[in-house]
């Protein structure tokens, strides 16, 4: 399936749990991103391709190298290089300024962007929740990363600070239990397997309700 097939099939039959299951019976057991990394609200959800970015804490604005425009690094170029169905998704600063915001959540919508992930803090809530743009991070602050943090390349490989690696291309999703990363290679299996586990569940559902033992139902099934 293509893209907008897939990101459809996701958001409509599947959630991150299942997602994570599988991926946990194929060995990729450290795909979810840090539990600490929250929806604004509990009902958004996003699924996209990762485009990555990567922050690294700065002093000042000064701006040495030619290429970076302006205090922010290489922020801008990132954020209007933004792709229909992509995933703003950002890791490396320390936790004390905001990587995120509402003029951003604005042009990316614009773009097409399917949200934001942050491996640390977002400001301008009440902007964000009024565009209705899915942002997930680990919170609200609004210290700005002006003067404080750059970003300083994108489109690599990024890690989180739990181990959890996300290259360029990997299928994002999240939802009211948290963020996974599923790598690129993988897509097609894993969303294969995961329908048809979600298939399974709803057998096993059934089952329950029919008032079978727990202990039973799995040894027949094995799902649980």
């Amino acid at each position: 399936m293509d893209d907008g097939e897939l990101f459809a099939t996701v958001r409509s039959r599947l959630f991150t749990a299942v997602i994570g299951d599988v991926m946990d019976t194929l060995g990729l057991v450290r795909q979810f991103l840090p539990p600490e990394i929250r929806a604004l609200r509990p009902d958004m959800t996003i699924v996209g391709r990762a485009m990555t970015v990567l922050e690294a804490d700065c002093v000042g604005d000064t701006v040495v190298h030619a290429n970076r425009q302006d205090g922010f690094g290489l922020m801008f170029r990132a954020l209007d290089e933004l792709r229909p169905g992509e995933v703003y998704i950002c890791t490396g600063s320390s936790p004390t300024y905001a990587l995120w915001g509402g003029l951003m959540s604005t042009r990316a919508r614009l773009l097409g962007a399917a949200g934001a992930v942050l491996g640390g803090f977002h400001r301008d809530t009440r902007e964000i929740l009024d565009l209705g743009f899915p942002v997930f991070s680990t919170g609200a602050y609004a210290q700005d990363q002006r003067l404080r943090g750059r970003v300083i390349d994108y489109r690599c490989p990024i890690a989180f600070p739990n181990g959890t690696r996300v290259d360029a291309g990997d299928l994002v999703v999240g939802d009211v239990d948290g963020v996974l990363a599923v790598p690129a290679g993988h897509v097609e299996e894993v969303i294969r397997l995961a329908l048809e586990k979600v298939e399974g569940e709803a057998m096993v559902r059934t089952m329950i309700e029919r008032n079978e033992t727990t202990g039973a139902i799995f040894e027949k099934t094995g799902i649980m």
